[in-house]
C-alpha cells in the first residue's frame, strides 16, 4: 500500500468538536492501518485535580512518546499507514490559549514532526459537550490559528468540511494520494 515501503504518515486535527477522533478511527479501519490516540485525552481522563501547564507538558512529552512508540510497533508488524489523532501545534495552540506561553519542547517536538499530511479538521459540525473541551463559541477562531500554524511550518495540509459522510469521502479521496 504504501510507497517505497515507507509508513505514511497522516495527522488529523483542528479545534476541539471538530470530528478528529471519529475521522481518525474510521479512517484506520477503512485503510487497514492503525491510530495513535490523543495522549492527552486519556491523561486527563485520571486527573483528579484541575490540569496546570506543567500537565500539558507533560501530555506533550506522553503524545511524543505514544507516537514514538506506536510508529515502531507498526513498521514492525508492517502496517502502511498510522493516523494520529492530534499532534502537537494543537498542544501548542492549547498552551498559548490558556497559559500565553508554550515550551521549547513543544516546538521542538512540531519541528522534528515527519507526517507526511495533515488533515485540518473544519469546525463546522455541532459541538459536542465534553468535560474536557473548553471553547465551544472560539472555534472558528482558533481554526484560523491552525491554518496559520500549518502556513508558517510550510506543512502538506487539506482542509475537511462539510457533513460527516462528506467529510469521510473526501478524506479517503486525500489519503489515496499517497498511498
Amino acid at each position: 500500500m504504501a510507497k517505497e515501503n515507507k509508513i505514511v504518515k497522516i495527522a488529523v486535527t483542528g479545534p476541539e468538536s471538530s470530528g478528529k477522533s471519529f475521522t481518525s478511527e474510521y479512517l484506520a479501519r477503512f485503510f487497514d492501518g492503525w491510530v495513535v490516540p490523543e495522549f492527552g485525552r486519556e491523561y486527563l481522563n485520571h486527573l483528579d485535580r484541575p490540569y496546570t501547564y506543567q500537565d500539558i507538558l507533560s501530555i506533550a512529552r506522553g503524545q511524543m512518546d505514544i507516537e514514538k512508540k506506536i510508529t515502531v510497533d507498526a513498521i514492525k508488524n508492517e502496517v502502511d499507514i498510522i493516523f494520529f489523532d492530534t499532534e502537537l501545534i494543537n498542544t501548542k495552540i492549547w498552551a498559548d490559549e490558556k497559559y500565553r506561553e508554550c515550551d521549547q519542547l513543544i516546538l521542538e517536538g512540531i519541528l522534528q514532526s515527519d507526517y507526511d499530511h495533515y488533515l485540518l479538521m473544519k469546525p463546522d459540525i455541532a459541538w459536542q459537550p465534553d468535560p474536557q473541551r473548553e471553547n465551544p463559541g472560539d472555534r472558528d477562531r482558533l481554526f484560523d490559528l491552525y491554518i496559520q500554524h500549518l502556513n508558517d511550518l510550510k506543512k502538506s495540509y487539506t482542509i475537511v468540511q462539510g457533513g460527516l459522510e462528506e467529510r469521510l469521502k473526501f478524506s479517503i479521496s486525500i489519503i489515496k494520494t499517497f498511498i
